[in-house]
């Protein structure tokens, strides 16, 4: 999708506005002894409340449509996590991954949060790290920049903090559907890939590991992990490319790292 007039851009305004809304609530929900199924819950009475749809609900194969309104993944769970009934506990590292449709609007955002009141230096660091280098790229999200401007980026701060990135998920563009082109890679070279337009709608996204970047898929169809057991941090940034920067949709750009 690209904006084309002021309109465009307030009614998306809005869609986003009660996304990050409703992410921050679920965000503020993430507690010890809470469960992801309840988080996924009140997601979905939120979403009533503001009278959006959840956009997860139905993605997939025929035979294996998603039935959630969040994806929530713990530690060594990278992306694409069903809520269960297992509680949270002091020290996990929680990825709250959340869409929404809104007047034939599409929104897709995702914050990282540790649980409780500790969280090693290492799984700090890698939380910090993985929302710097996603800001840090999407900033660039400037007409005449290209895909691997901002993949180049990501990759780049990542690496140099001594952590790796996923490279078979990647960031997208967003509008009447959840997932438009183009595609934004979280590794690339500056300089190549896909032109960014003035007005083009887009997420951009990384996972981040603390180990090797192999991943492997659970028989749910769904649940990505890591190969080694390492943990993950992932962030997702909604952003309208600009003249000369951007217009970030996911308003909250500064989520603490520790949730009590």
């Amino acid at each position: 999708m690209i904006i084309q007039t002021e309109a465009e851009l307030n009614k998306y305004r809005q869609a986003a506005k009660i996304a990050t809304l409703i992410l921050e609530q679920l965000r503020l929900a993430v507690k010890v002894g809470v469960t992801s199924l309840e988080i996924d819950q009140l997601a979905f009475e939120l979403c009533k409340k503001h009278g959006a749809k959840p956009n997860f609900v139905g993605v997939g194969e025929r035979h294996n449509l998603y039935k959630h309104a969040t994806c929530i993944s713990v530690n060594d769970t990278v992306l694409h996590g069903i809520p269960s009934s297992v509680p949270f506990k002091n020290g996990d590292i929680v990825k709250l991954d959340f869409g929404l449709e809104y007047q034939g609007l599409n929104t897709d955002h995702c914050c990282t949060v540790g649980v409780g009141n500790f969280l090693t230096p290492a799984d700090e660091k890698l939380v910090k790290v993985a929302q710097t280098a996603i800001q840090a790229a999407a900033h660039l999200a400037i007409a005449g920049n290209r895909t691997g401007d901002l993949g180049e980026v990501i990759q780049r701060i990542t690496k140099q903090a001594g952590f790796q990135v996923v490279k078979e998920f990647v960031g997208h563009g967003i509008g009447k559907t959840l997932h438009e082109e183009p595609s934004l890679p979280a590794f690339g070279k500056a300089h190549t890939g896909s032109l960014l337009k003035k007005g083009m709608v887009v997420c951009v996204e990384a996972q981040v590991l603390t180990g090797s970047d192999q991943i492997y898929q659970l028989k749910d169809g769904w649940t990505i992990k890591t190969r080694d057991g390492g943990k993950s941090a992932m962030f997702e940034y909604m952003v309208v490319v600009g003249e000369t920067e951007p217009e970030f949709l996911t308003q909250t750009l500064d989520w603490p790292v520790i949730a009590k």
